[in-house]
C-alpha cells in the first residue's frame, strides 16, 4: 500500500524534473531529481543494476522532511531516476526517513534499513536520539551485521555493532569503535568492510577540530584502518586519516561490486555552505564520482571507477612541456574532462616554488589546484569561481612527492572537480557553480617546470 504522502512526492518530482534542463545538471554525476539531496543511502546491486537511494526533500532545494530518492545505473555513470522510494508517512518516521542501507535477502527481496526520528530504547551509555545511519552487510556464514552511528550520553562519537541471523531481527552486540574525544563529536554514516587484508571503518564526524593538514574544522570524514577478529567481532584500529581533503565531501557509503571491487560514493557538498543559495534554485546536491578503493602501506587509496574510460573521447597529449609564468595548451579546455598531469622541476638544482592549473576559466572567473613543493602542499581554491558569499573557498593537503615530482588527475563535470593526487593517495573534492561557458584552462609556474599532460574529453 502506497501512502498519499508518497504518491504526492512521486507526482511532484515527475512534474518538476521537466523544468530542469540537461545543461543545468552535471553530466555523469548523480544529482537530485529535483529539490534537495544529501547522504547516499542503500547503495546496492540488485537484479543486474546498481541502486542508489538518497536523502531527499523534493519540495525545496533546502533541507526539509527527509524522503528517499531513488536512481539506478548499469555502469555507475549513466543514472535513471525511479520514483521516490520512501516518504515520512508513518508514526515512527513522521519527521523524516533518515539514512540507511540495503541488502539482497536469500529469497530475492531487496531489504532497506533506515532510522526514523523517534526511539524508545538504547544500549547502555548511548544516546537514543543520536542513533542513525545503519549500514548492514552479510557475512560469509550467511548472518548479517550492521554498524550504526551514535554518541555517548555526553556527546562523544562511537559506532555500534548489531547482529542478525535473518536481516530482520537485530540484537546489539558491542561498541565497535570509540572516539574518546579525538575526532569531532557525533559520528555519522559509518561503514565497515575488509579490504586488502585490513579492516576499514569509515565515518563522518561532526564538529571536528583541525589537526595540522589532516583534518579540517567542522563536519569531516574519517578512515580508521586496523585488524578485525571475525569470531569475536573485534576491531583494533592501527591508523587514521581523512577520506577526502577538499571542500565538498561527506557521508560516505560503499558497495562490494559483483566483480569484487570495493566502490565508494559520497555526498559532494558540505553542511557549512549548502544552505546559502536562493530558494529559486531548482536543485542542490550531487554525489561524487564513484571511486575504487584499495589499501596500500596502511593507507586508503581512491581512484575513479574504471568505467569512466568508456566516456573518454578525443585524447590530447603534450609531453615534456617546459615553461615558466602562464601558458595554455592546444586542445586543453572544457568543463567535462579527465586530465592527468605529471609535474617535475625542469632543473633539479633550481626547484620551482609553485605550480597551478586553473580551470572553469574566462576573463573573470577561475578555480585552481596548486602545488608548492617546498611546503609539500596541494590546495584547491574556488574563491574566484563566482561566489558572492564568504563561504569555504580553500582547502589544503599535505602530500608526498619525490624531488618536486607529483601526479595530479583532475576529473571535471560542469559543476565540480575531483583531484586525485599520486594515483589516489590523496583526494580533494570541490563544487563550483561558474557558468559552464567559462571553459578555459591555463597552467602557471613560479620557477621552471616540466609537465606532461594527457587529457580526454568526457562524453
Amino acid at each position: 500500500m502506497i501512502s498519499q504522502i508518497l504518491r504526492d512526492a512521486r507526482k511532484y518530482e515527475e512534474e518538476m524534473e521537466q523544468t530542469i534542463t540537461k545543461e543545468q545538471r552535471p553530466d555523469f554525476h548523480l544529482c537530485t531529481r529535483v529539490g534537495w539531496m544529501n547522504d547516499p543511502n542503500g547503495f546496492s546491486y540488485y537484479k543486474g543494476e546498481y541502486h542508489l537511494f538518497y536523502q531527499y526533500h523534493p519540495y525545496d532545494s533546502h533541507w526539509g522532511p527527509m524522503h528517499w530518492g531513488h536512481a539506478v545505473s548499469k555502469d555507475l555513470l549513466h543514472w535513471r531516476y525511479l520514483p521516490a522510494a520512501l516518504a515520512p508517512d508513518s508514526g515512527y518516521d513522521r519527521d523524516g526517513c533518515f539514512s540507511g542501507s540495503a541488502v539482497v535477502l536469500p529469497d530475492g527481496r531487496h531489504l532497506l534499513l533506515y532510522t526514523g526520528v523517534s526511539g524508545e530504547t538504547q544500549p547502555d551509555g548511548s544516546s537514543k536520539f543520536d542513533f542513525r545511519d545503519p549500514k548492514m552487510w552479510q557475512k560469509p556464514d550467511g548472518s548479517y551485521r550492521c554498524v550504526v552511528g551514535n554518541c555517548t550520553e555526553d556527546g562523544d562519537g562511537q559506532v555500534l555493532l548489531f547482529a542478525s541471523e535473518n536481516g530482520i531481527d537485530w540484537n546489539f552486540e558491542k561498541v565497535l569503535a570509540k572516539n574518546q574525544g579525538r575526532f569531532g563529536k557525533m559520528w555519522e554514516c559509518p561503514d565497515f568492510f575488509l579490504l586488502d587484508g585490513k579492516a576499514v571503518l569509515l565515518t563522518s564526524p561532526m564538529d571536528m577540530l583541525p589537526y595540522e593538514f589532516e583534518y579540517h574544522n567542522g563536519n569531516g570524514t574519517l578512515c580508521l584502518i586496523g585488524s578485525y577478529d571475525e569470531k569475536t567481532d573485534t576491531f583494533v584500529e592501527e591508523k587514521d586519516q581523512a577520506v577526502d581533503y577538499g571542500i565538498d565531501f561527506y557521508a560516505t557509503q560503499t558497495i562490494l561490486a559483483p566483480d569484487g571491487r570495493r566502490i565508494l560514493i559520497a555526498w559532494m557538498q558540505n553542511w557549512d555552505t549548502c544552505n546559502l543559495h536562493t530558494p529559486a534554485q531548482p536543485w542542490l546536491g550531487q554525489m561524487t564520482l564513484p571511486r575504487e578503493l584499495s589499501v596500500k602501506n596502511g593507507r586508503l587509496y581512491q581512484t575513479p571507477i574504471r568505467e569512466i574510460e568508456t566516456l573518454h573521447g578525443e585524447e590530447v597529449r603534450h609531453e615534456n612541456v617546459t615553461f615558466t609564468d602562464v601558458i595554455r595548451l592546444k586542445g586543453v579546455e572544457g568543463r567535462k574532462m579527465d586530465m592527468e598531469l605529471t609535474i617535475r622541476p625542469a632543473d633539479m638544482a633550481n626547484m620551482y616554488h609553485k605550480f597551478a592549473v586553473r580551470f572553469a576559466q574566462d576573463d573573470t572567473y577561475q578555480t585552481s589546484v596548486s602545488f608548492r613543493p617546498h611546503e609539500s602542499i596541494v590546495k584547491v581554491d574556488r574563491k574566484f569561481s563566482g561566489s558572492r558569499r564568504a563561504i569555504i573557498h580553500q582547502r589544503r593537503c599535505l602530500v608526498n612527492h619525490q624531488d618536486g615530482e607529483i601526479k595530479l588527475r583532475l576529473v571535471l563535470d560542469r559543476f565540480s572537480v575531483e583531484v586525485f593526487v599520486n594515483d589516489g593517495e590523496y583526494v580533494l573534492t570541490a563544487t563550483m557553480y561558474t557558468d559552464p561557458a567559462a571553459d578555459g584552462i591555463s597552467f602557471y609556474a613560479d620557477g621552471e617546470v616540466t609537465m606532461d599532460v594527457v587529457k580526454y574529453e568526457l562524453k
